[in-house]
């Protein structure tokens, strides 16, 4: 297939596709998905070899929010049968981390509802970053805490963290139909604090809110612009008591089509295997481990995941690696642009290239069939962080 073709030929060069050609993948049927995946694994393995970095989430304080994101359960309103808790202690949050590195997490994910950190919760979340740090030799830590005000971002990287995580979610087009307590503009506004601080910057989207395809490649194409480290792709996990408990628009092969996309939109860095890979993509979750390069291990902030020990067969059946704490996950030349002072990732020279502003329609026939409600896929977590139960990883 000629566009294929073109889009590894691209990938390899670090070139952006056009808007054209991203909307094409997506409208791919299902009969081509294999040559997709192939044609994505090509530039992935260019970038990445076989290996899979493995992150794990450790949830700081739960439920509770006062942002009605209405993809989330911890939203102002939910409904939803969570987990709810105030803030670990330092040591809770080391524990609970040393469970993630002992499963084989070189990254470890600090996340707290709400719209962003106190200076005060700044003073814990630092606290508890050089407990971890401390207890865990080598190992990387993330914080995503929401918005950051002026200096939070610099006072985290001064405590040790390595990266800050706040993704846009969904096109700004189309982001004030699902939040309306915060702006696209605030989102996109800490990912560049983090960047200026030195922090890599990691920030992604989640797919199956009833979005349009120019959605998704609008947001793609807004991520490749503010250039982070690590986009991690999340499906939709339609929790009862949510205003999306109802939308299930992804088959196994949509999820994977749009991995694909974000690999060949953005081939260098660090895509990551997110929330709701156990719900949508299912059996076929192997075939993801050609287009993303990392995961994560074990639950997420509210629901449960697959079995670490799965996650770990899994990739060693598919034929991949664990990335071991002693390899630089990002290609030399995105390390060498931060080392330079220009940003976390690749921006000075990346091969950004420019598109076409206009999408597209949405080929509705490249969808076979309704997707089904699996909600039997969709389970709380009751474990880990918040509990007395051991975590799972």
């Amino acid at each position: 297939m000629d566009l294929l073709n073109t889009l590894v030929d691209k990938g390899l060069r670090r070139e952006l596709p056009t808007r054209e050609e991203a909307l094409a993948v997506l409208a791919t049927s299902d009969d081509e998905l294999l040559d997709v995946v192939a044609a994505a694994g090509k530039v992935r393995r260019h970038w990445f070899g076989r290996r899979v970095k493995l992150n794990y989430l450790v949830n700081l304080k739960s439920g509770l929010c006062p942002e009605d994101c209405s993809y989330c359960s911890q939203r102002l309103g939910s409904k939803a049968d969570i987990l709810k808790y105030t803030w670990l202690k330092p040591e809770e949050a080391s524990k609970a981390a040393a469970a993630g590195v002992a499963g084989g997490a070189k990254r470890v994910c600090l996340v707290a509802s709400g719209r962003g950190p106190t200076d005060r919760d700044i003073d814990r979340v630092s606290k508890t970053i050089e407990a971890i740090k401390e207890d865990n030799e080598g190992v990387e830590v993330c914080a995503c805490l929401g918005l950051l005000s002026e200096g939070q971002a610099e006072r985290l990287r001064t405590a040790g963290a390595d990266a800050y995580n706040h993704n846009l979610n969904t096109s700004e087009g189309t982001y004030g139909d699902i939040t309306t307590t915060h702006t696209y503009a605030d989102r996109v506004d800490t990912v560049q604090k983090a960047h200026s601080a030195g922090l890599s910057a990691c920030s992604g989207l989640i797919a199956g809110m009833g979005e349009s395809d120019e959605d998704l490649v609008d947001v793609v194409f807004a991520l490749r612009e503010l250039d982070p480290d690590s986009v991690p792709v999340n499906f939709l996990i339609p929790f009862e008591g949510t205003p999306l408990a109802k939308e299930w628009h992804l088959t196994p092969q949509r999820a994977l089509r749009i991995l694909a996309m974000v690999r060949f939109v953005c081939p260098d860095v660090e895509v990551r295997l997110a929330g709701g890979r156990e719900v949508h993509l299912r059996t076929l979750q192997p075939l993801a481990l050609h287009l993303a390069n990392s995961i994560f291990l074990g639950d997420y902030l509210t629901s449960e995941g697959q079995a670490g020990k799965a996650d770990l067969e899994m990739i060693a059946d598919a034929g991949f690696e664990v990335e071991g704490a002693g390899s630089t996950t990002l290609p030399e030349h995105r390390v060498d642009a931060a080392a330079q002072g220009c940003g976390s990732g690749g921006g000075c020279g990346s091969g950004s290239g420019s598109g076409d502003v206009c999408g597209t329609p949405a080929d509705a026939a490249a969808e076979s069939a309704v997707p089904e409600a699996r909600t039997d896929l969709v389970a709380v977590r009751r474990r880990g962080a918040g509990t007395d139960l051991a975590p799972n990883a």
